[in-house]
């Protein structure tokens, strides 16, 4: 099977799996709530999704540029996250969920995301976020690699072809410590936080059967708010606003 007759039997997998599963929908509703606080209202050029999948931002954001690295009618656009085809400095806005972890060289594409952005652009991610609790969640029930003592690459090219990569860890890893200091050079983080996702974990994902009962979902969400005082104990997802420097 060729990686596009793979991809799009797994789009479809997940299309029927999204249209049958009311938490699952619910939980990625919340994901986009909070990635739509991070956008700057007073930008007026293309705001932009890369890896976008089911391009399920649109119903939360209508005018956004949907991109993936196949096509697929509700997409706007085939790309390549290191290879984007805008002029420089023509998009307000990139917004990556759960796309981050997949890029193996991310100095690359934050190299190419600054050539795009306009001098007040932002790059927003939604990724998981590797705490106590959450460890355990994504290292036993979910098929990609948390990765979390594996070597990050840093340079800042990536020649084709581009195996496929997944380090669940990276985000936390790059944004929530110490680690890798001095990495980003030329961004400012003008927000980033870390969050309890129990309720998300209760969707069962794509892959997963669902765990919660519609109704209870709103209760799960509550505890979350609460846990999320202690992010490092109960963290579970990230969010993470850059800034062009």
């Amino acid at each position: 099977m060729t990686p596009l007759e793979q991809h799009q039997k797994e789009i479809q997998k997940n299309l029927l799996v999204w249209q049958r599963k009311p938490v699952l929908q619910k939980a990625y509703a919340n994901i986009y709530e909070r990635v739509l606080k991070l956008i700057d209202p007073t930008q007026k050029q293309p705001v932009v999704e890369i890896g976008s999948g089911m391009g399920n931002l649109k119903s939360h954001l209508p005018e956004a540029i949907c991109t993936d690295l196949f096509p697929n009618p509700w997409l706007d656009l085939v790309c390549d996250g290191y290879e984007l085809p805008f002029a420089d400095h023509s998009l307000s806005h990139l917004i990556l969920s759960d796309v981050f972890h997949h890029l193996r060289a991310p100095r690359a594409f934050l190299l190419e995301a600054k050539r795009v952005l306009n001098k007040s652009g932002r790059l927003i991610l939604s990724e998981p976020y590797i705490g106590a609790a959450s460890y355990p969640i994504y290292g036993l029930f979910h098929h990609e690699p948390v990765a979390r003592r594996a070597s990050i690459d840093f340079a800042e090219t990536i020649e084709r072809p581009r195996a496929y990569y997944a380090a669940q860890g990276n985000a936390t890893r790059l944004f929530f410590s110490d680690e890798f200091p001095n990495w980003l050079d030329g961004w400012n983080v003008f927000h980033r936080e870390s969050y309890a996702a129990f309720a998300y974990f209760s969707s069962g994902g794509y892959s997963k059967p669902q765990l919660c009962p519609t109704p209870f979902y709103g209760v799960l969400e509550g505890i979350d708010a609460k846990l999320s005082r202690w992010p490092r104990s109960f963290g579970g997802r990230c969010l993470v606003g850059l800034s062009v420097g």
